[in-house]
């Protein structure tokens, strides 16, 4: 058995000369949807990949990567992989936002993916070890009203999932979060022009608790459901939600309130006992410092892609340890398989690990991205390649160009501008 830790692996990685940042690339493709993906090179020919997405500014990223940090990665020693995140952070005097967040994640997640494959082992290996064999996940059932909503629970169930996110048509609302006819995925990011949608709290509050109320009348209780609010609601309105939704158990109540306001999730702590995730939206450990530390959170939801990579990351997740706070990960189809195949490296690895989402890609995305982890039994397992065990197929992706297409925004019924 090869008992090599990840200090004795950094010693066969090669010379600092093998090492050697000698080229890197951008690749715009849009198998299905918009990725960008960042290869880095080193002189000895071994390549590691990340993802840069950032879901209606992949442009923005992808400049960011080619005009500001490709320069200054030319002749670097990949195997300085937190003295390389350290340069991009603390020495940029911007710091931080979802542009230059994404950007470092994709720098950070390829030399991660350069450093396994130069010592032959999987990431996972490399973060220290397993903490368990699989990754649970969690499915996306949505209908245009409950019954629709409850049979396609009922489907996610019967694939095996022991988790499923559940979201239905709202009376009223054309166009609500999370609907969608494809089912197995959702992209919201239809057009060139943000879609304008139309947003009726009232109506919203009064229908997730007869949907859950149904979902547990006819799934029993050992099936695990978490809800997306999507940032919808004010505190007090927050607040009024997860204490009707308490006797339905749910697993979480996802982005309940928008969380700029950190201290705005004490309210709804006080009066309810609905675990409580958030942070999709986060870039940084300033983001969820004061509800982690003040124990406001159940689970922090930050993303590799969106977080500053695995570096970072592993900063967040030990911190929320500390805390009593868990992992889970968003894992929507705006993450490309390289982002989905380095969180389940580290779900695997992360102590305090509590769910992944788990969207499923498109086949053209799967072909572009082609990769090893599996999805069984209601679990994913990341597989035993060298590096996070997701590769692109360049000349498929070139028959894919760029489409422009930009997130939706929400309005009340009245016209005043909402979160969306």
């Amino acid at each position: 058995m090869d008992m090599r830790t990840a200090s004795e692996g950094s010693a066969v990685a090669g010379t600092v000369s093998d090492r050697t940042i000698v080229f890197a690339d951008l690749i715009v493709t849009c198998p299905g949807r918009n990725f960008v993906t960042l290869k880095i090179v080193t002189r000895s020919g071994v390549s590691g990949i990340g993802d840069a997405t950032l879901n209606g500014r992949e442009l923005a990223v992808a400049s960011y990567l080619k005009d500001h940090v490709v320069p200054n990665l030319i002749g670097r020693d990949a195997g300085r992989i937190e003295d390389i995140w350290q340069f991009f952070y603390r020495g940029s005097y911007w710091r931080r936002g979802p542009v230059q967040m994404t950007a470092l994640a994709a720098v950070d997640v390829a030399l991660w993916d350069i450093f396994g494959k130069m010592t032959g082992l999987p990431l996972y290996r490399l973060l220290g070890g397993r903490s368990r064999d699989g990754v649970l996940v969690y499915g996306h059932a949505n209908g245009k009203d409950i019954d629709e909503c409850s049979a396609e629970v009922g489907k996610y169930i019967a694939q095996g999932y022991k988790a499923v996110r559940a979201q239905c048509g709202v009376p009223g609302i054309k166009k609500a979060y999370g609907i969608s006819s494809l089912k197995n995925a959702y992209e919201p990011a239809e057009s060139e022009l943000p879609v304008e949608s139309v947003w009726a709290t009232p109506a919203y509050l009064s229908l997730v608790p007869q949907l859950f109320e149904r979902l547990r009348s006819e799934h029993g209780p050992d099936i695990e459901l978490l809800h997306d609010v999507h940032h919808r609601l004010s505190p007090i309105e927050a607040a009024r939600l997860a204490r009707d939704l308490e006797p339905y158990r749910l697993f979480w109540l996802e982005d309940s309130t928008p969380a700029e306001n950190q201290k705005s999730f004490e309210l709804i702590r006080r009066h309810s006992v609905t675990p409580l995730a958030v942070g999709e939206i986060f870039n940084s450990i300033w983001d969820c410092k004061h509800l982690i530390e003040n124990q406001l959170i159940d689970y922090i939801r930050t993303t590799i892609v969106h977080g500053g990579g695995i570096t970072h990351l592993r900063r967040i997740a030990d911190f929320a340890a500390l805390h009593g706070v868990r992992t889970g990960f968003h894992g929507a189809t705006d993450l490309s398989p390289v982002c989905m195949g380095a969180a389940l490296h580290f779900d695997t690895w992360v102590p305090n690990f509590g769910i992944q989402e788990y969207m499923r890609h498109a086949v053209e995305t799967d072909e572009v991205f082609p990769h090893d982890y599996s999805f069984n039994a209601g679990r994913l397992y990341c597989g035993e390649t060298p590096g996070h065990g997701v590769t692109i197929n360049e000349k498929l992706a070139a028959k894919y160009p760029y489409s422009p297409r930009q997130l939706p925004i929400a309005r009340l019924e009245d016209g005043t501008m909402w979160d969306w």
